[in-house]
């Protein structure tokens, strides 16, 4: 066999090599839902009110495969909302004027075949997992803070997050779990607070 003719087929190899490389990266990745950029924050605004600094917020994201198994086979996963009042400060760090957090405790009891979402020192009980998670992906005027003066909205702005609370989860799983894509659900943004009556 000639040197060239070798040298083709090599290159020949090296292609479709590369080629099957790339399209099973690719089918894992349609395979795989409940990715890093899964979780969106629909809508998020803070207003003044007469009770207080209100948020309201609509998350969407689907659970990963992952996630769904663990569940099923017992293991309770905690999702974490917080939400961060500050005024801002030209000479020094931001001041906090408030700090509030919501904990879900979502759990699946194999006997009754139904899920039960913790939250506040309160249980409830769902047949669907999706209602379950509905209940956690959003939240309406929830009190974060006491109102602040009027006419100073402007200065303050809140620090939304929310996340799957990995650290939640029992030891063998979290050993080398990383940034694994099927438990890495979380976002944040940052929203101006609005006066009352907006």
């Amino acid at each position: 066999m000639s040197q060239m003719h070798r040298r083709d087929l090599l290159r020949h190899g090296v292609h479709l090599a590369l080629a099957g490389a790339v399209a099973s990266a690719q089918q894992a990745a349609r395979a795989e839902p409940g990715g890093r950029n899964d979780v969106e924050l629909t809508s998020l605004s803070a207003q003044q009110s007469e009770e207080g600094v209100l948020l309201s917020y609509a998350v969407r994201f689907e659970p990963s495969r992952e996630l769904e198994q663990a569940l099923t086979r017992g293991v309770a996963v905690v999702f974490v909302a917080q939400a961060e009042l500050l005024r801002n400060r030209w000479y020094w760090a931001d001041q906090p004027r408030g700090l509030a957090t919501r904990r879900w405790r979502l759990g699946y009891l194999p006997l009754t075949r139904q899920w039960r979402l913790n939250a506040d020192g309160l249980s409830r009980q769902f047949t669907r997992l999706s209602d379950a998670l509905d209940v956690v992906k959003r939240g309406s005027r929830w009190r974060i803070a006491d109102a602040v003066a009027a006419g100073d909205e402007a200065d303050h702005y809140v620090e939304f997050s929310f996340k799957l609370d990995t650290d939640e989860l029992p030891r063998p799983l979290q050993i080398g779990l990383g940034t694994a894509t099927g438990w890495d659900l979380s976002v944040q943004r940052r929203v101006p607070l609005a006066p009352a009556g907006r």
